[in-house]
């Protein structure tokens, strides 16, 4: 069996692959040159494959670097935090809490709001890569749409907040959809979503009409709209805060719902389950009765 990473080994990796060269890295860490290209030699071993390709120009991360280097700058992000969380169990509680990009300004500032007296850290990732924290025991809670399209790891468990629908974002001045079979017909339309159905979705609006094409979040989709003047395809939660004077949200012509869940461990923190109805009144999400298609 292969033996642990230390953290001087994780250290070095990360610096390698930032300063791309090993002896830069060596000074940055304050170890000689030889020491550390004996290191990066046995942590190659141990992982049996090359990590860096080292020519006169310094030494660039393969795949295996890129890697070990992304995982050891997570793992050293959580080490620097671990006293710090300590200090802060001792002075009240502390809940680190994850999102997508999208969601974040709306959901961390209802959280801020309603928990005033807990310290929230607040982290934003991808969907899949939360859950993991979740799973592993490194963050308490993760608010994703993707739960239901996904298999979760063992440890964590999905309560559902509340189902989300994509709206049409009507700028002011802009025409509404139409009517009839192609309501959207030749409307250059951009289009974004929670969730994994972007494909679906873009089939969908073209099934109606519209030229779709996607942006790359809520916000990037939002602001494409408003700056050309096109209408938008968004969830109704992304915009129920934000309507400039003019704008509105009518019906999108196809019934698209997701699902925002909460991820945590088998033990959710009770304060945070207790939040979930003042959560989806804020987010403007309704109660999830039972299993349903789209």
């Amino acid at each position: 069996m292969a033996s642990l990473p230390s953290v001087e080994d994780l250290q070095l990796v990360l610096a390698i692959s930032r300063t791309g060269a090993v002896g830069t890295a060596a000074r940055e860490l304050r170890i000689s040159q030889p020491s550390a290209s004996q290191r990066l030699a046995r942590i190659e071993r141990s992982c049996g494959t090359e990590l860096f390709t080292r020519d006169t120009r310094g030494a660039r991360p393969t795949a295996a670097g890129h890697e070990l280097a992304r995982r050891a700058e997570h793992i050293l992000d959580h080490l620097d935090g671990v006293y710090a969380a300590t200090r802060a169990a001792v002075a009240g509680e502390r809940l680190s809490i994850g999102t997508f990009a999208s969601l974040a300004p709306v959901l961390f500032p209802v959280l801020d709001a309603e928990l005033p007296d807990v310290d929230i850290a607040q982290e934003v990732d991808h969907g899949r890569f939360l859950v993991g924290l979740v799973a592993e025991g490194t963050m308490d809670a993760a608010f994703i749409a993707i739960a239901d399209q996904m298999v979760l790891p063992r440890g964590a468990v999905a309560r559902p907040v509340g189902r989300d629908e994509l709206v049409v974002f009507v700028p002011a001045g802009v025409a509404p959809p139409g009517t009839g079979k192609y309501p959207l017909r030749e409307r250059d339309l951009p289009f974004s979503t929670y969730d994994l159905g972007a494909d679906e979705i873009r089939t969908r609006l073209i099934a109606h009409g519209a030229k779709a094409r996607r942006g790359i979040t809520l916000a990037t989709t939002v602001a494409m709209a408003r700056r050309r003047s096109q209408l938008a395809l968004v969830p109704r939660s992304a915009l129920s805060h934000e309507l400039f004077p003019g704008e509105r949200l009518v019906p999108a012509p196809f019934r698209y719902r997701l699902t925002l869940s909460m991820i945590t461990g088998t033990t959710p923190p009770p304060r945070l389950l207790a939040l979930l109805p003042t959560l989806r009144d804020a987010l403007h999400l309704t109660p999830v009765r039972r299993a349903s298609a789209r």
